[in-house]
């Protein structure tokens, strides 16, 4: 259990995965990269299921499901199908994103304001099995509202217009994850963010004190083919840890 002032990491493997279809071979395995996650401090997994399977496999997640002692995160874009697989393989959380099979990765958070009638069975439905809901948003209050109407206990801040920016626009679009963090934390909400995150911008986004959780991976990844998965993920849990020290808050 994490003490009230530290912050998760979660550690999203699709992009082990990625590699792997690449060649279409049975290697790298993913779930080996969730376990090395784990044993190097990782708090949770991330995996994206997406409807062409671009990458993460249905058994992959009946893998990490059954094998995995962390929380296991779903990805998932809300429809049918991938409702029925998050019933059937029972993962701690589901986080409901958009997708479209054009893009390359997830652009932008969902749409919770204008897809309420959609969104609100999948909602229900996740939140009787004891599957814990968030929803991948923009930090905007309509969209904090939305979620928020919608039941979902967690919502997660999309960071990939902060994390593109620069200079003066990384300031404001800074500012306004925290103004969506503080609102939504007063809300009830409990708040983590994720997308595009690396070490020289990770730093500001963990001091966010209503932030309880951050999703990386892609940057995790990548990182790991010149120093190692453990050293990636160690790093990077190191400077989150150095940006929550109470002294570094104060100074905020």
């Amino acid at each position: 259990m994490t003490a009230k002032n530290e912050l998760r990491l979660g550690v999203n493997i699709d992009h082990v995965a990625t590699v792997r279809e690449a060649r279409g071979s049975a290697y790298p395995d993913p779930i080996r990269a969730a376990k090395i996650a784990e044993a190097a401090g990782a708090d949770g997994i991330t995996a994206h299921l997406r409807e062409d399977r671009r990458h993460i496999s249905d058994s992959d997640i009946e893998r990490l499901s059954r094998e995995l002692r962390i929380p296991l995160n779903l990805e998932m874009a809300a429809t049918d199908e991938m409702l029925e697989i998050a019933l059937r393989a029972k993962p701690h959380a589901a986080c409901i994103v958009p997708e479209k099979r054009e893009e390359r990765t997830t652009e932008g958070g969902i749409d919770a304001a204008g897809q309420h009638n959609r969104l609100a069975p999948l909602v229900r439905q996740l939140s009787a099995a004891r599957i814990r809901v968030s929803m991948f948003i923009e930090p905007d209050k309509s969209q904090l509202d939305a979620a928020k109407a919608l039941g979902a206990p967690v919502v997660e801040l999309h960071t990939g217009a902060y994390c593109d920016a620069s200079g003066a626009e990384q300031a404001r679009l800074l500012q306004k994850l925290r103004d969506g963090a503080a609102y939504g934390a007063s809300l009830g909400l409990e708040i983590h963010a994720g997308h595009g995150l690396t070490y020289d911008n990770v730093r500001p986004v963990a001091a966010i004190p209503q932030i309880r959780e951050l999703n990386i991976g892609h940057f995790l990844i990548g990182e790991a083919i010149f120093i190692g998965l453990e050293n990636s993920i160690g790093h990077m849990r190191a400077l989150m840890d150095e940006a929550r020290r109470p002294n570094r808050l104060a100074a905020k």
